[in-house]
């Protein structure tokens, strides 16, 4: 350790060896976690008391920190993603899956290019900033990607936040507010329609959403999960899932990740075509959108 608190290259090297041996050790108890077979206050203590050090700044004899990671992202990777739990779908399940989605998003982008088009023309005259927000979101097994929306709030958004968190009206680890005031007039249209969401349609052609899947996360909201919410991590994030079309904002944090699990659980072909199709009802009725 040196003087600035920074653990060396040897024992961030001998920490991160002790955490995989830990998670492996423990990776059947985590599994039997996320299936609610063990208490929450039976998975073992060891994996959760090596993240203080393994928090600090990555140290630079061993490898160079990506700049445009934060230090919750970089958490993010290095420490909770080894634990993530794979879904096993066999081999041509995702295969069949990916093609629908690439082939669905293509043609999706052709028939709504004309509201795309409108919708990139109201943001960019109606207010000051980019058309388009980036931001770094969490995919399958904690990869990071930038997610695409048209922009629906000011440009300093992410700033006035922090300022906002005492107003926070939903549990866990995610902020949102009925009445947010860093929302613009056409971005309150815009997402009580789901067209702020049209960009993500590039993300899934990138293959780094799917069009069905659970919604991706930050990774300041991932590094808050209880462990068995990380099963979520586990399969590629996408446009709708069950919580978009059962009320979405007016369904609670725990209950939102434990419908995410019950699409992992029970994901088939036929499922994902009667959640695109709830989907158009819930967008066009704007149920439980703000």
């Amino acid at each position: 350790m040196d003087s600035a608190g920074t653990p060396d290259a040897t024992q961030f090297a001998s920490s991160f060896r002790a955490l995989t041996l830990a998670r492996g050790k423990t990776a059947k108890r985590r599994q039997d976690l996320c299936s609610g077979v063990v208490a929450d206050a039976e998975f073992p203590a060891d994996v959760d008391a090596l993240m203080p050090t393994l928090s600090s700044p990555r140290p630079t004899a061993l490898v160079e920190p990506r700049p445009s990671l934060s230090n919750d992202e970089w958490r993010l990777v290095n420490v909770l993603a080894p634990g993530i739990q794979a879904a096993d779908r066999g081999a041509l399940a995702p295969l069949v899956k990916r093609g629908l989605d690439f082939a669905l998003a293509a043609t999706a982008i052709l028939l709504l290019s004309p509201m795309i088009i409108a919708v990139a023309l109201a943001v960019r005259f109606s207010s000051k900033g980019p058309i388009l927000f980036a931001q770094t979101r969490v995919g399958k097994g904690g990869k990071l990607f930038k997610f695409y929306k048209f922009r629906s709030m000011v440009v300093n958004a992410e700033e006035l936040k922090a300022a906002l968190a005492a107003q926070n009206e939903k549990d866990g680890p995610i902020f949102k507010m009925v009445r947010d005031p860093r929302i613009t007039k056409v971005g309150r249209f815009l997402r009580k329609y789901s067209m702020d969401e049209l960009p993500q349609l590039l993300n899934v052609l990138r293959g780094d959403m799917s069009l069905v899947g659970p919604r991706p996360p930050v990774p300041s909201e991932v590094v808050k999960y209880e462990p068995w919410q990380l099963r979520r991590l586990s399969v590629t994030p996408g446009l709708t899932c069950i919580w978009q079309t059962s009320g979405r904002s007016k369904i609670s944090f725990e209950d939102w990740m434990r419908m995410d699990l019950q699409y992992i659980d029970t994901w088939s072909l036929a499922l994902d075509a009667k959640l695109i199709a709830k989907t158009f009802v819930t967008v066009v009725t704007a149920d439980g959108a703000y």
